[in-house]
């Protein structure tokens, strides 16, 4: 992703800040209830990577079975095709059947909605698409509400009864970019409190650009994180450790879900950095999320 991406990172601070006040809070009440073993999923923002071909996908598989391998590797996808385009039913049924029900798709709400429309007069095509990913059965996750840079703090009451009167069948995670939304500490603590109330999740953004983004409020139990690398430099490795070590702390506090999803301008280096960050929460927790591996090619011609 674009967001918060910087060509010059010698002087951003890439170590997280400390936890909201309030997200103790919220892991403490969730604790009782939190599932045996709570879930963490990882994943790309897409599955096409012809770039994996050889490596992480088998050389000469069709563009048809490109999810179905992707699903082999990953256990979650941020969905961003339905930011373009509402899928229809075929299309829906094709991802359902390609991936494990062990599988997450974390589908984007549509830019017509978000971007085009900021949330008004937009009742109808939001109901047509929560339709259309329900086919997804229980390989849905969370669906995404991202919203521009434009969509800011005057429009509080819009994005309120936009979410009151979203359909409770479709779990939402809500991302906000105007810098406005983290700059004034009463207004992040009223949105926030409103999320929380309506039990929605406010996704957290780590980027270089942007540090106000990564406010570390959890307001549910699950924890949405979307992070930009930088071509696997020495921080970007850091970042995972620090992440690995931020969400078994939340696991351990009362954490249901985690889902963390990587961005990288390289798209082999998405593997790599997964890799190290689930080796790295397998060491401090004990959960075993199967990382992303090279997988063996056919050696043409050969007799053993």
């Amino acid at each position: 992703m674009d967001f918060g991406r910087l060509s010059d990172l010698r002087y951003v601070d890439f170590r997280l800040p400390a936890d909201h006040p309030e997200t103790a809070a919220v892991l403490a009440r969730a604790l009782p209830a939190q599932p045996a073993p709570p879930a963490v999923y990882v994943g790309c923002p897409i599955w096409t990577n012809k770039a994996w071909l050889g490596s992480y996908f088998p050389q000469g598989i069709k563009d048809a079975d490109y999810l179905h391998h992707y699903a082999r590797q990953f256990n979650s996808i941020e969905l961003n095709t339905t930011h373009y385009r509402i899928p229809d039913a075929p299309t829906v049924r094709k991802w359902r059947e390609a991936v494990p029900e062990s599988f997450r798709f974390c589908p984007k709400i549509p830019q017509v909605i978000s971007h085009d429309r900021a949330l008004y007069n937009a009742d109808d095509l939001t109901t047509s698409f929560c339709r259309a990913i329900e086919g997804l059965g229980p390989t849905l996750g969370h669906a995404f509400l991202q919203l521009p840079p434009t969509f800011g703090p005057e429009h509080l009451r819009r994005l309120e009864r936009y979410l009151l009167d979203f359909p409770a069948f479709v779990p939402l995670a809500v991302e906000l970019r105007h810098p406005g939304w983290f700059s004034d500490a009463g207004l992040l603590a009223t949105v926030t409190a409103m999320l929380e109330a309506l039990n929605k999740p406010l996704v957290i953004s780590d980027v270089a650009g942007r540090r106000d983004a990564l406010h570390q409020r959890l307001t549910t139990p699950m924890a949405f994180v979307r992070l930009n690398g930088h071509g696997l430099i020495d921080s970007d490795f850091r970042r995972a450790d620090d992440w690995a070590a931020r969400i078994a702390g939340w696991l351990e506090a009362g954490l249901h879900t985690a889902y963390v999803f990587i961005h990288q301008r390289d798209i082999l280096h998405s593997p790599l950095w997964a890799e190290h960050f689930l080796r790295r929460l397998h060491e401090l927790t004990g959960m075993a999320v199967q990382p992303p591996r090279v997988i063996p090619q056919p050696v043409q011609g050969s007799l053993f």
